[in-house]
């Protein structure tokens, strides 16, 4: 089956940085649109940032210039380079895809998700 497996979450102090990595895993024909979200314990999920195929990105204001997604197309993995780091940063991370299995139709795909805490 298709899978999204993260990795890279932790504890880090305050402007500190982190890198997540997400694989997609699996009988995958293609893999469109890859992106990140995050989640704080009582809030909604929020869309932290996406990337196309071609590595045009799009990003929260709460996190552009701080935040830069990246992605292997070759390894069908993802990443979340994490800078200038803040505690309302702290959250669990979700990586999301929009992927096309051998067997068609395509799909939204999530990860487990990974804790990101930031606090000193």
């Amino acid at each position: 089956q298709v899978r999204l497996v993260e990795s890279g979450g932790g504890l880090v102090q305050p402007g500190g940085s982190l890198r997540l990595s997400c694989a997609a895993s699996g009988p995958i024909l293609s893999i469109n649109h890859m992106g990140w979200y995050r989640q704080a314990p009582g809030k909604q999920r929020d869309l932290v940032g996406t990337i196309t195929p071609g590595g045009r990105t799009n990003y929260a204001p709460s996190v552009k210039d701080r935040f830069i997604i990246s992605r292997d197309n070759s390894k069908n993995t993802v990443y979340l380079h994490m800078n200038a780091l803040k505690p309302e940063d702290t959250a669990v991370y979700l990586c999301h895809s929009d992927i096309m299995p051998v067997w068609g139709g395509r799909q939204d795909y999530w990860g487990q998700g990974t804790q990101v805490t930031v606090s000193s």
